[in-house]
């Protein structure tokens, strides 16, 4: 396997490094080089966060009351605007309600995005921007949460319908039926195939064998602890038992993918904030201090090249890299929820990024800048999760326990979301049909046995190249077609509204009388 991995990589090289470079193309700013693509979805989440009017902020209460079912009364009106009533509602309908809950859609989508980056990539971030490059991941992930909610408004409105009556839903869905309506049907056709393309070749990558090589990795920690020898048999082991479990999972379709989720996203999420917490705890006298210098260091940063535009390019960058705001590939699971009020999921999709960008990442930036504060030189010559790992260490020598568990958990749930989105990219490009399914599933499960074993670094690179690549369709297809999604949006917002209101009035009433 050493060998196959090393003729892969030299025959991959230089083909992933020309799409590489290619979708990284960057601009320069202020002496600072900037991604392209990474300014284009900054900028995209800015001004889809001025067309919403700030909805982001406004409307967060109501996506946690959606997500506990406050709103299941709610009358759907035959019209919502007259562009509602041109389009009509593509969910509309007894077969096409959709498949898991919101809270399902929820967790599907987080496991997705909430992975080992979220442990290590925020090590990067600080160490490349500094202290102040957290206060723009937080400031990126509150942005993004527009975009998201356009996103999954639209995934949910323009879904179409598998031949067992599954959803299919997701960007090249909404780039398709969206666009024709625009009166572009060839356009949307050509992105929509693009964006599935894309997504598919991904999904083998950084959605697989990269996910189950960092498990892998995490579990030699665990190993390691235990005193026990790893051996170059115990990877393909790893491999297979783990292709199996996930292959068990995925058969069952995105009802047992959400069911997993669900379970899984909450327990390794509240087991690593749980531990982060402790940490935090315990030094908490250091805690100020990390705060201080992350707003001080955002404004003025010191040793970070490019300045203060550096400093904000690497915070938007580590949060657009994490929750995927803008790459579109989330919304294929939030397209799955069973509602016939596009805008119900739309408003779900604010909580995404602010869980895995403002609250996950948050945390994780504190525990490095306060242990780093407590102890001071801990971290030797250590980087990303290894980093993170060692940050925990210091302070309880037993944490990377339970951190490797989360790490492996993190990697497994987004093994899970990606087999996901990449059956939906592939049924897209070939049509929906068991056994084409079976197939997709098979191939994918092979891969994560071949991550597990083998360092294809040229593969994961260019499947991450070509994660970001989605942006382009995907961002065409969010601009023309969100009028579509603020319109449901704003006059679902304005229903809930109307019925908050007449429940505080039935309360009144209910005192007065009383």
């Amino acid at each position: 396997m050493d060998n196959f991995s090393k003729h892969m990589n030299e025959w991959m090289t230089p083909i992933s490094d020309s799409v590489y470079n290619f979708v990284f193309t960057s601009i320069n700013i202020q002496g600072q080089n900037a991604p392209v693509v990474v300014f284009g979805l900054g900028i995209s989440a800015v001004l889809f966060t001025l067309y919403l009017k700030g909805m982001n902020l406004y409307a967060l209460k109501y996506a946690f009351y959606q997500l506990l079912g406050r709103y299941k009364t709610l009358s759907r009106p035959s019209q919502t605007s007259k562009r509602h009533a041109q389009v009509g509602s593509s969910v509309s309908g007894k077969k096409n309600n959709g498949e898991i809950s919101h809270f399902q859609a929820l967790s599907t989508a987080l496991s997705g995005t909430v992975g080992v980056g979220n442990i290590g990539g925020v090590a990067i971030a600080i160490g490349i921007g500094g202290p102040g490059a957290v206060f723009w991941i937080f400031v990126a992930g509150f942005l993004g949460m527009s975009t998201k909610a356009i996103e999954c408004t639209l995934a949910t409105k323009f879904r179409s319908q598998g031949i067992k009556g599954e959803v299919l839903g997701g960007p090249m869905w909404y780039l398709k039926k969206g666009l024709a309506l625009k009166g572009l049907p060839k356009l949307g056709k050509v992105l929509g195939a693009f964006y599935a393309l894309t997504i598919l070749f991904a999904c083998f990558g950084i959605g697989n064998m990269f996910q189950s090589n960092q498990a892998f990795a995490q579990t030699q920690v665990l190993m390691e602890f235990i005193n026990v020898d790893v051996t170059s048999s115990f990877a393909t082991l790893f491999g297979i038992g783990l292709s199996l479990i996930v292959a068990l999972v995925i058969l069952g379709g995105i009802r047992s993918i959400a069911r997993v989720a669900s379970a899984v996203v909450p327990l390794m999420a509240g087991l690593y904030i749980f531990c982060a917490l402790i940490v935090l705890a315990l030094n908490y006298q250091y805690v100020p201090q990390a705060l201080s210098l992350i707003i001080t260091q955002a404004f003025n940063p010191q040793s970070v090249e490019g300045g203060l535009v550096g400093c904000i390019l690497i915070g938007f960058q580590r949060a657009l890299f994490s929750n995927e705001a803008g790459l579109g590939s989330s919304s294929i699971a939030h397209a799955a929820v069973k509602t016939q009020e596009p805008a119900s999921e739309g408003l779900v999709s604010l909580l995404e990024p602010m869980i895995d960008s403002m609250i996950i990442l948050m945390i994780s930036s504190l525990v490095l800048l306060t242990v780093t504060s407590a102890t001071g030189g801990f971290a030797d010559d250590l980087e990303g999760i290894a980093l993170t790992s060692a940050a925990f260490a210091a302070t309880i020598p037993w944490f990377p326990i339970p951190l490797a568990l989360a790490a492996c958990l993190f990697a497994f749930s987004t093994i899970l979301a990606w087999s996901y989105y990449g059956l939906q990219a592939f049924e897209y490009l070939v049509g929906s049909d068991v056994w084409k399914q079976r197939c997709f599933n098979g191939v994918f499960c092979f891969f994560i046995i071949i991550g597990a074993v083998c360092e294809l670094d040229a593969i994961i690179n260019l499947s991450d190249a070509l994660v970001f690549m989605a942006a382009i369709p995907n961002l065409i297809g969010l601009y023309l077609l969100s009028p579509y999604a603020r319109d449901e949006l704003e006059a679902y917002i304005k229903r809930i509204r109307r019925f908050e209101a007449s429940g505080s009035k039935k309360q009144s009433l209910g005192k007065s009388l009383g």
